[in-house]
């Protein structure tokens, strides 16, 4: 299924896709897509449920992030454009749930930014407890997956005394959605297409099969490190193609466009403000 959450900034509802597209409302059913509600999600049939009139903005399809926990260089192509080694387990560090937004919303570069990037990247949210959990079972523990959108700050990241955590959570960088897909409706989490565009140019593209490091194996090497709760966000790194890679390295600007898709995921299509 394909469960999104609606409505205004910070009063967002739980919705589900029906078959033509359209939300239908799931607020008599739970009260948000939050939590331990991720750990069982209503299977109910999207046609019962009353049709939400118009296009209305969907949010982060989940709600109560405790933590987003990212991995980086993840795509041994994304490493060489960066100019660094092929990491040989994965690195870790955490986003600011602050900076959530959804998925149409738009995103706002800090004051005095000059080396705003995109990074398209699969989401997995958890839905269930995972602590030291075997890769064999890691996948029992996700509730579903979304699109997610690792911007990022590159003078903060790197010359800015190196703190990537610094430069990956500002306000907005961290787009979800549009919708949570569930695994039973997305199949093979490591077969997926990426691709990200900037003002209609392809700039990145790859497959999740090129992943160093497979979901389940960072779901169990997180899980090692920190108990996984429901609702947290795992961002699974990038393929190559961020504007920091480029010769000469490309950034975003005020009134540009990221348009961005994962196969089964649908699409996010984000505009570019200076805050």
């Amino acid at each position: 299924m394909r469960f999104v959450r609606y409505g205004a900034v910070g009063a967002e509802k739980p919705g589900v896709l029906d078959a033509r597209g359209a939300v239908r409302d799931l607020s008599a059913v739970v009260d948000d897509l939050a939590g331990d509600v991720l750990a069982d999600l209503p299977g109910v049939a999207p046609d019962s449920l009353p049709l939400v009139a118009g296009n209305p903005r969907l949010g982060p399809p989940v709600g109560q992030v405790g933590k987003i926990v990212c991995i980086g260089l993840n795509y041994s192509d994304h490493a060489e454009e960066a100019g660094m080694a092929i990491p040989t387990e994965p690195i870790v560090f955490l986003k600011a749930t602050s900076s959530i937004i959804g998925a149409h919303d738009t995103v706002l570069m800090p004051r005095g930014s000059a080396k705003t990037d995109w990074e398209v990247e699969l989401g997995v949210i958890i839905g269930r407890r995972a602590k030291y959990v075997s890769e064999a079972d890691a996948l029992d523990h996700v509730a579903g997956y979304c699109i997610a959108n690792d911007v990022s700050e590159r003078e903060l990241q790197i010359e800015r005394l190196g703190q990537w955590t610094k430069g990956k959570s500002c306000d907005t960088f961290a787009p979800l959605g549009p919708w949570l897909v569930t695994p039973d409706e997305l199949g093979d989490v490591q077969a997926l297409d990426l691709l990200l565009e900037v003002n209609g140019t392809r700039m990145q593209t790859g497959t999740t099969g090129a992943m160093i490091f497979t979901v389940a194996q960072v779901i169990a090497y997180l899980s090692e490190l920190m108990t996984l709760h429901p609702g947290d966000v795992i961002m699974t790194g990038t393929p190559p193609g961020v504007g920091m890679g480029m010769k000469p390295p490309h950034y975003l600007k005020d009134g540009d466009e990221m348009v961005l898709e994962i196969s089964g995921l649908g699409q996010q299509r984000l505009q570019v403000a200076q805050g």
